[in-house]
């Protein structure tokens, strides 16, 4: 168009840049937003809402906000393109407060809109601000949207409330689709009832007219994974291919996690070597995660050299080979992997954990002395490590990587990111019927999980942990997982 001179409208660019979005071209994409620039079709609020849910399916978030806050007129579809495209981009956060600036700014939340801010709180663990969304949902009728249904079920699951996730399973007033069994039975899943995600797996079929398919296997084999019913879950694996269904990479993984979680350790790398598919990292990960329980140092090695044949530049698997070499006082080999580190330039993942207290979402990291009630929080935490020594507490020195005194060791403990959390929750609660809830962006590690479950019984108090594996209920001196996880 072009070259033939022919006159390009808004509209056109608009239609060109739909077209973009589904392939991704980002560099196209650059060069028309100059020409819209350009010709001044800047104002034209459809080409503002194209461009910005581009930039925002590209993951070029920055962008995406560049572009909505010059927007000279916005529409409802400009505010869920960037509320979708925050939530999606990993910045949870900045959707809900988008979310809750919507209706100040004299706009109605869609379905679309409250998709994303659904979205946005099952991150966070932000019940509260997913109990607002929900209550408005039912008063505007949007429960009829089975689209909706089924994310407000995953996010109560994620933020710890399987049974309010499973009240809306069972008086939901639209025709439940195999999303809605799927999503429901991977929330027991996650909070480790392998019995009730069975039991609803088994359900499905002729009676319900709704059949079971990859993804409701895969959740069941996850249900059993976190359950620890090893050979139940091993059965539904096999079984798969008998009724049609191809087992593809994420079934293989997680039963290799079902087996490597029983210390099966030879049965999952047999798993591994007889993939009719190559496997990918997150298998050998898996395994590597396995080996580090188990303080299988032979293995480990091994799985760690496949691992780096394959390009990993992961730091994770650095951690965990560390880990087991820490657990066994090679301290040498400790520090010839962070060696390695080094010199691949590879970086740490550092650990953070969120909790919500009066709608408000507060971050911690490891060692954080940044809160304004970081003197509170500090304190809160000496108390209650006085109080575990007459528990006969003895920290998890293993867990540290460094050839460092015990009493060096027990302090980096203390200054873990959910530990952090949980002592501000117990700071701030002014409801002690409520549990104190805590999103955790990396696996609890063992010391933490001991301590927790000492809290929990020291303080009379519930405290639910999600960490990237599962969901954890302490309670009474006690963990949901059985400590198995």
């Amino acid at each position: 168009m072009l070259r033939g001179s022919y006159r390009i409208d808004a509209l056109t660019c608009s239609f060109v840049l739909k077209a973009c979005a589904r392939v991704l071209a980002l560099s196209d994409s650059l060069q028309l937003h100059s020409h819209v620039v350009r010709k001044g079709f800047s104002a034209d609020a459809l080409l503002g809402t194209t461009l910005l849910d581009l930039y925002a399916k590209a993951g070029d978030i920055g962008s995406a906000q560049k572009v909505f806050d010059e927007m000279a007129k916005r529409d409802i579809a400009s505010w869920n393109a960037l509320i979708s495209g925050l939530a999606q981009g990993e910045k949870p956060d900045e959707a809900l407060g988008l979310f809750k600036r919507i209706e100040i700014d004299g706009f109605k939340p869609n379905e679309i809109t409250v998709l994303g801010g659904l979205s946005a709180c099952s991150q966070l663990g932000a019940f509260k601000e997913g109990d607002k969304i929900y209550d408005y949902i039912r008063s505007e009728r949007l429960d009829g949207n089975v689209q909706v249904c089924n994310a407000v079920i995953d996010m109560y699951a994620k933020c710890g409330f399987v049974d309010k996730a499973y009240s809306v399973f069972q008086t939901m007033s639209c025709d439940k689709s195999l999303v809605t069994w799927n999503t429901m039975i991977m929330a027991f899943a996650m909070h480790g009832d392998g019995d009730k995600a069975l039991q609803l797996f088994h359900q499905m079929g002729p009676s319900v007219r709704m059949e079971p398919d990859e993804v409701s296997y895969l959740a069941a084999i996850c249900a059993c994974n976190h359950a620890g019913l090893v050979d139940e879950g091993y059965k539904l694996f096999t079984s798969m291919q008998s009724l049609g269904l191809t087992p593809n990479v994420k079934h293989y993984g997680s039963v290799v996690d079902l087996l490597g979680r029983a210390g099966r350790l030879q049965q999952a790398y047999y798993v591994i070597d007889s993939m009719p598919m190559l496997p990918d990292m997150v298998l050998w990960q898996t395994l590597l995660g396995a080996c580090k329980t188990y303080k299988n140092v032979d293995m480990a090695e091994m799985v760690t050299r496949k691992l780096v044949e394959m390009g990993s530049t992961s730091d994770g698997n650095f951690v965990l080979l560390s880990n087991i070499y820490a657990a066994h006082e090679r301290w040498a080999d400790v520090g010839r992997i962070r060696d390695v580190m080094k010199s691949k330039d590879v970086r740490k993942t550092p650990g953070f954990s969120y909790i919500e207290e009066k709608g408000v979402i507060h971050k911690f990291y490891n060692a954080d002395k940044a809160h304004k009630h970081c003197k509170q929080i500090y304190g809160k935490l000496e108390e209650i490590r006085f109080k575990m020594k007459e528990f006969g507490y003895a920290a998890e020195t293993s867990f540290v990587l460094h050839d460092i005194g015990d009493e060096e060791k027990e302090n980096a403990l203390y200054q873990h990111s959910e530990k952090l959390a949980v002592a501000f929750g117990l700071i701030c609660a002014e409801d002690e019927a409520r549990p104190i809830q805590v999103i955790k962006n990396l696996r609890i590690c063992g010391d933490c999980h001991v301590v927790i479950k000492l809290i929990s019984k020291m303080y009379n108090r519930e405290i639910i942990v999600r960490d990237r594996v599962r969901f954890h209920r302490f309670k009474d001196g006690t963990c949901s997982c059985r400590d198995y996880w």
